[in-house]
């Protein structure tokens, strides 16, 4: 069997090979097959500069191929363009009501999360639980996770609290909710 492979560059830069088989009088040894560039064949160009492959087995991958037109979305469905950019007020006002709302019930159940790390962290120095008093490795590993937990909180509650505060600046009707 006669195999002629060629390789051809898109006009994006994408290489794509093709494997092209055309029978002939099947014979007994492989031939050769040689690299020449890019291209790989079995009948070399000597003006090419081509060099035989070791292993006698080439893998064919085809590229990927571009999709042209169809990669363009339709003009009524542009993300973050001047369609999505124009929303009706009071519809604005209602997800802006919506946000401040879940952001508040995040606040609250960060302050709580805080407030039992902070009963448990007891100024540094928890409660030694019965394991501990035999492992005090152990109490500093607990220790050090909930210091770790506490700073997670407190950098959560101020984040919430800053995005509430953004959100209250920019919010031009009443909610209901405070702050």
């Amino acid at each position: 069997m006669r195999l002629i492979l060629f390789s051809f560059v898109r006009s994006l830069g994408l290489a794509s090979l093709v494997l092209v088989a055309s029978s002939v009088a099947a014979t007994s040894e492989p031939q050769r097959i040689y690299r020449c560039g890019n291209a790989y064949t079995n009948q070399p160009d000597p003006a090419a500069n081509c060099k035989p492959l070791a292993g006698g087995s080439v893998t064919v991958i085809e590229g990927t191929r571009v999709q042209g037109s169809q990669a363009v979305a339709p003009a009524g469905h542009v993300i973050g363009g001047a369609a999505a950019a124009k929303v009706d007020g009071s519809e604005q006002r209602q997800r802006d009501a919506q946000a401040q709302m879940v952001l508040q019930t995040e606040l609250q159940r960060a302050q709580q999360q805080q407030t039992e790390l902070l009963r448990e962290w007891n100024n540094g120095e928890p409660e030694r639980r019965a394991d501990e008093f035999k492992q005090p490795q152990k109490y500093q590993e607990r220790v050090a996770q909930l210091r770790a937990a506490l700073q997670r909180v407190q950098a959560d509650v101020a984040g919430l609290q800053r995005e509430l505060a953004r959100l209250g600046a920019n919010s031009t009707a009443p909610t209901g909710a405070k702050p």
